[in-house]
């Protein structure tokens, strides 16, 4: 593997690839050390602190902050992250569906792609200007506390002042995005996300050892090589698992039609059409990891109008931090939707049963048109199901191991959820993009056997 890397860094081109994309991620990370101006930083991280040791709270805030790429401990420029950019992408992608117009532009290719592009920055700036506007009056009005912006700047000038700087921060982060997509390496926005969740897994790993510090790592103690050593077994089986899921594909069989051009016959070949299992992606886990907030909300703030236990019970108890044997349910059964939902989204099997028909391809054994349309609907609905029940295992390990293993969820969210998706995922698509590069100039590729 070393020599591999160093094959990497031998290609010029390559090289400065990496470089520049370093470099804008180390841009990225510095910018949470410039707090937000007028704001009490101390009593403002003292507030957050206290919200993140409740148990329902603390682990909303950090699924905010993985999926955000953001830093919601510290009033920072760049306080939004990058989810505005995200959200405006997710609606613009779904509109795509039912909206005539955009899916016309959909299909005009690269031209229709950068007019869409464009929508979905306008749509960017409008959300992140909604966003910190609120988040600035919840900051000077109260909401999760009083007094945390400086009593003399707290004036509308200064709501205006702040709105516009989590506004340009959030699209700095979106320009560093796109610079990395096309002089960098590897997918910009996808990268920042991931940066984001290993960013926190210093912080992880010291709440996780600072136990063996000040006790050892003797049998029976906080963190004895008795509950160590299961945790790294654990951890590197759900990395490996999700690995091959992610990497998995029902390859199905396509036979190209001959064609005879003179005295040569042409075509015949039998190649292989690659369905994902896990077509969804991140997104279902997303999708319900959101949804299930509500509730809590909801019945936090009716246990405060009517003094009942019930209402007190669901938000502290049934949907507050995951633990509930009824959340974890609803989180299952809303996973298995989305995935069904998304996949009938991004995978249309009566346009891919028209694309072979056009290239004069068919599936062995079905009609070319509707009869291959109806196959390729049954395979995708079956191996969708496959990768939703994983989906649904890889958002509930990290509530098993918190519970289990008695760690926090801070840990946890390392052994599964949206983190570990994201971060495999990602990782998987930049080492196929230097592959490519490392191809073109026939090097072996980072993941190839020595023998290739």
């Amino acid at each position: 593997m070393l020599s591999r890397l160093r094959t990497v860094f031998t290609i010029p081109e390559l090289r400065q690839k990496i470089y520049i994309t370093l470099i804008l991620l180390a841009v990225y990370r510095m910018g949470f050390s410039i707090p937000l101006p007028f704001i009490d930083q101390a009593q403002f991280a003292e507030t957050f602190k206290k919200m993140a040791s409740q148990q329902g709270m603390g682990q909303m805030l950090q699924a905010v902050a993985l999926l955000s790429a953001s830093q919601l401990g510290n009033a920072t420029i760049f306080g939004l992250g990058i989810m505005p950019y995200i959200s405006a992408s997710i609606i613009f992608q779904l509109l795509g569906q039912v909206y005539p117009p955009l899916e016309a532009l959909q299909k005009e290719g690269e031209t229709g792609r950068k007019k869409i592009n464009e929508y979905t920055r306008y749509a960017t700036v409008a959300i992140c200007l909604a966003q910190s506007y609120f988040w600035i009056r919840v900051l000077s009005g109260g909401g999760i506390g009083n007094g945390l912006v400086l009593e003399e700047y707290n004036t509308f000038f200064f709501h205006i002042v702040a709105t516009i700087t989590m506004t340009t921060g959030t699209l700095l982060l979106m320009w560093i995005g796109e610079q990395i997509d096309e002089y960098g390496i590897g997918n910009g926005i996808s990268l920042l996300i991931m940066a984001g969740i290993l960013a926190q897994m210093p912080s992880a790993g010291m709440e996780l050892l600072r136990p063996a510090m000040r006790s050892g790592i003797g049998l029976g103690t906080d963190a004895g090589i008795d509950k160590l050593l299961p945790l790294g077994v654990i951890f590197v089986a759900v990395v490996l698992g999700v690995i091959a899921i992610t990497q998995a594909t029902r390859r199905i069989p396509i036979q190209s039609a001959k064609h005879v051009r003179g005295r040569r016959v042409l075509g015949g070949q039998r190649q292989f059409l690659p369905l994902r299992v896990n077509q969804a992606g991140v997104m279902p886990i997303i999708f319900a990891s959101s949804l299930l907030m509500f509730p809590m909300f909801i019945f936090s703030w009716l246990s405060q109008q009517f003094p009942e236990n019930w209402f007190l019970a669901q938000a502290e108890g049934t949907f507050s931090g995951g633990r509930g044997l009824v959340y974890n349910l609803l989180n299952v059964a809303l996973i298995f939707f989305f995935c069904y939902f998304w996949t009938s989204i991004t995978f249309n099997p009566k346009d891919m049963a028209e694309n072979l028909k056009d290239y004069g391809s068919f599936v062995p054994g079905y009609r070319p048109g509707t009869h291959t349309e109806r196959y390729l609907d049954q395979v995708m609905t079956r191996i969708t199901y496959v990768g939703a029940g994983f989906l649904a295992l890889i958002a509930i390990i990290p509530t098993l191991v918190a519970m289990g293993m008695d760690i926090s969820f801070l840990v946890a969210s390392f052994y599964g959820g949206t983190g570990l998706l994201i971060v495999v995922s990602v990782a998987l698509d930049l080492v196929q993009k230097i592959d490519s590069h490392l191809v073109m100039r026939n090097k072996p590729g980072m993941l190839e056997s020595e023998e290739v």
